[in-house]
């Protein structure tokens, strides 16, 4: 990464000298740096909202009970991991919030996985074969609905904006397939690093307190600040239960009063997918609080609790944030990407890769806003042309791989990613050749 980082910029400060985008280049720097603390900021409510949200999760005994419906995958894929160990379950949220296509609150608990893969680190600092898939899986797009392109190709006026459901599907199972394998291949070829002598002989340290007589009675890592887990379990009455379950019941009813109010009957299309994406975070703050709350969770005292975690992990996610996007700024100003464009483009041409679309390819893996605007103005501009078709399947089938590896990884601080970049890449790349594949045999259908 220190490499990739180094000459992302230094390509950019030659690229910029010939180009004569020197000045652009100092201003670019400073709004990237600038646009990543706004985005770092932004992400702090999200995280201590959703942390709060999994802390009542966990309290309830939810997390496990996912974990335990989901253990037969999650062991054959995550070997190394305890099946029981909240790292399975956070790790199982996020792949569910990805697949609903809900990234606002995939990354919080992506993030919460993360860190609980680094409590069992063998080497502190750096990225262990558990973490290097968690990652893979998360840059190869784990998605079902890709409700923003959905949405931006039907306010263009395209024809059947969801024609890209199927194709954009097919193309993240070959990213996604891809990125395992190769995180497996590597991890079979490259053990996780022998933990550090020094951090294993403080782990190993035992302190003891003791007690008023000065008799050693427990270690001292026992003795923590954390609350217990009954500190968070109360006890409601029948008027709350029968209060929430009214609720419930006014909720279930409000779905067909919904349409009946509207005057419409709801079709199995794109737009009741686009419907039902927006109710689903509702939905489920909702159902994850009402299931804490049956389970005689302090609902507000345990959110208020798990907020203080998110908290401290925004706000660690600022610095490499701000690298990465100062380096990818540079890298679209000076005109790097458009010059690698043109060298590449008589390579890419012969399969059937229009030079309209190669940006967007070059652009996904670096800048999720720069992608998402780029395919946004070639749909507006030719709706329903090829290459719109094509930039829209790239959008919903690949992921912004080194915005997901500054987030996961800085939040915890691992400096040293092994193959994480390298598989990621690859993945991105794959999935871009299945979306070019998919729009030549879906768009011609």
């Amino acid at each position: 990464m220190n490499a990739i980082w180094l000459f992302m910029v230094l390509i950019s400060i030659v690229v910029a000298a010939y180009t004569g985008k020197m000045d652009a280049l100092t201003k670019i720097s400073f709004d990237a740096a600038k646009s990543a603390v706004m985005i770092a900021i932004g992400l702090i409510g999200a995280m201590a909202l959703w942390l709060g949200i999994m802390k009542v999760a966990e309290a309830a005994g939810l997390m496990k009970m996912i974990a335990r419906a989901m253990r037969p995958i999650m062991v054959r894929l995550f070997p190394d991991i305890p099946a029981d160990h909240p790292a399975m379950s956070a790790m199982i949220m996020n792949f569910a919030a990805n697949l609903m296509g809900l990234g606002n609150a995939a990354t919080p608990m992506g993030i919460k996985a993360m860190g609980e893969l680094e409590k069992i680190n063998p080497r502190k600092g750096t990225a262990s074969n558990s973490m290097c898939l968690f990652l893979a899986i998360n840059t190869s797009h784990l998605a079902i609905i890709p409700t923003g392109v959905i949405a931006i190709r039907a306010a263009a006026g395209v024809k059947n904006p969801a024609d890209i459901l199927v194709p954009s599907l097919l193309a993240t199972a070959c990213a996604m397939t891809t990125a395992i394998i190769l995180a497996k291949l590597f991890a079979r070829r490259n053990p996780d690093p022998k933990p550090d002598p020094e951090q294993l002989k403080h782990d190993n340290a035992v302190e003891y307190a003791t007690d008023g007589g000065g008799t050693v009675s427990a270690p001292k890592a026992a003795v923590s600040d954390a609350p217990a887990a009954s500190e968070f379990l109360g006890k409601i009455g029948k008027t709350g239960k029968i209060a929430a379950l009214i609720l419930i019941i006014l909720f279930v009813a409000a779905i067909p009063y919904h349409y009946i109010h509207a005057g419409t009957v709801p079709h199995l299309n794109y737009q009741l997918f686009i419907k039902a994406t927006g109710w689903l975070v509702p939905f489920l703050i909702g159902l994850f609080m009402l299931f804490g709350y049956f389970r005689n969770v302090k609902i507000y005292e345990t959110v208020v609790e798990g907020a203080k975690d998110g908290f401290k992990v925004a706000t660690a996610i600022i610095p490499p944030l701000v690298a990465i996007f100062v380096a990818v700024g540079m890298l679209r100003e000076s005109g790097a990407l458009d010059f690698f464009a043109w060298i590449v483009n008589p390579l890419l041409k012969p399969i059937g890769m229009p030079p309209e679309a190669l940006p967007m390819a070059l652009l996904r893996p670096l800048s999720g806003s720069g992608a998402f605007g780029y395919m946004s103005e070639v749909v507006n501009h030719a709706p329903d042309s090829f290459v719109s078709f094509l930039v829209s399947i790239i959008q919903g089938s690949t992921e912004t791989t080194f915005y997901v590896l500054a987030v996961y990884f800085g939040s915890v601080g691992i400096r040293h990613t092994r193959y994480a970049v390298t598989v990621g890449l690859m993945a991105d790349a794959v999935g871009v050749f299945a979306a070019l594949l998919m729009a030549h045999l879906f768009f011609a259908a």
